[in-house]
């Protein structure tokens, strides 16, 4: 599969800030790229110098195979965007607003209404045409804008939070419609901090932080790959407890499946002493005991050593599991892990 956007080395520096640093991406034709990054990570610059709003520092890009510097009229042809705000001129009609880029960008005007009325059809706006932008709901307006992106029939369209303050309802909506356009041949680039929604829609995800990308893969590979760093933790902190402890084959077997989020344990027995030695770990974060007797446990994410602490005091304190409740890291687990570690060597 041919890439829709390559950079290689992508480098901008605001005087003695490096907004992106040596940027090296490629995102495959065809496909649904999600974005994300905390505010301030070099998103936003990455963008514009995709899409030919600044010039990048060193480093290249191509564009539908176009390189950004050399062929930016070639580029900018290929680019649909839609931005977080609306920015379509509120009055003016959904018709009167995409006419105008239409018009900006040369549409042949026998052929110009025909076509975005088929936009309008597409995206289930055409009841509205004939509103003013000011008149229109949050979801009313993405799909406005949609069609004001679209009419240029571009390859690759930038969406820059496009369900933000929408209702679920109009929310799952628009993915479906996100769905259908990638459907139809269109490349999309999804910036969102809306978690749930990127694993929703993305074939692969990019993490941005402080100018670096910090991880890529598929949702499901991201989650996978923070898995495999737990069971490893988990292996490690099972060699260490002794063949007393009590711990049976299949809770072994739990334990290695284990992810760090949320720890959750079944003890034989539970005891104020050894609730007690849980609370004075400085591993665990949050404590409590469920209805069924259940120890529900949440510990330091990003202590390495935090599970083979929390195990050991169970141990030292003659508490036998009985079973283990895991649960499966997140995409927002991935985010979360893979920021903070990148800002902790910055600290270091």
């Amino acid at each position: 599969m041919k890439n829709a956007i390559e950079t290689e080395n992508l480098t901008k520096v605001y005087k003695k800030f490096t907004a992106v640093n040596s940027l090296n991406l490629e995102i495959p034709d065809k496909t649904i790229f999600g974005m994300l990054g905390p505010n301030g990570a070099g998103k936003t610059t990455t963008i514009k110098m995709l899409t030919c709003l600044i010039q990048p520092t060193s480093g290249r890009a191509t564009v539908g195979g176009y390189d950004v510097l050399k062929n930016p009229d070639e580029v900018r042809r290929l680019l649909g965007m839609v931005p977080q705000q609306v920015s379509l001129y509120k009055d003016l009609t959904v018709m009167e607003n995409s006419q105008l880029c239409a018009d900006y960008y040369g549409i042949n005007p026998n052929e110009r209404d025909s076509r975005i009325e088929d936009l309008m059809e597409l995206v289930d706006i055409k009841y509205a045409k004939d509103k003013r932008i000011s008149q229109l709901s949050g979801g009313q307006k993405q799909k406005a804008s949609l069609v004001a992106s679209l009419v240029h029939r571009p390859k690759i369209l930038f969406l820059d939070e496009p369900t933000i303050g929408l209702d679920p309802t109009t929310k799952r909506t628009l993915w479906d419609l996100i769905r259908e356009l990638n459907d139809n041949g269109h490349t999309i680039i999804l910036c969102s901090h809306d978690m749930h929604e990127v694993d929703m829609l993305c074939d692969n995800v990019g993490i941005i932080n402080t100018g670096n990308l910090v991880a890529y893969d598929t949702p499901q590979g991201l989650k996978d790959s923070l898995l495999e760093s737990n069971k490893q933790e988990m292996t490690d902190a099972l060699s260490q407890i002794s063949a007393e402890s009590e711990v049976s084959t299949s809770t072994k077997e739990d334990i290695e499946d284990l992810a760090l989020r949320k720890m959750s344990f079944l003890l034989e027995r539970n005891d104020d002493s050894i609730i007690d030695s849980l609370k004075s770990n400085d591993s665990v974060k949050s404590i409590n005991i469920a209805h069924n007797g259940r120890v529900n446990l949440r510990i330091d994410y990003f202590d390495d050593n935090a599970v083979t602490d929390v195990l050991n005091t169970l141990i030292t304190s003659n508490g036998i599991i009985k079973s283990i409740t895991t649960e499966e890291p997140s995409l927002e687990d991935v985010f979360i892990k893979a920021t903070a570690e990148v800002n902790e060597d910055d600290r270091a």
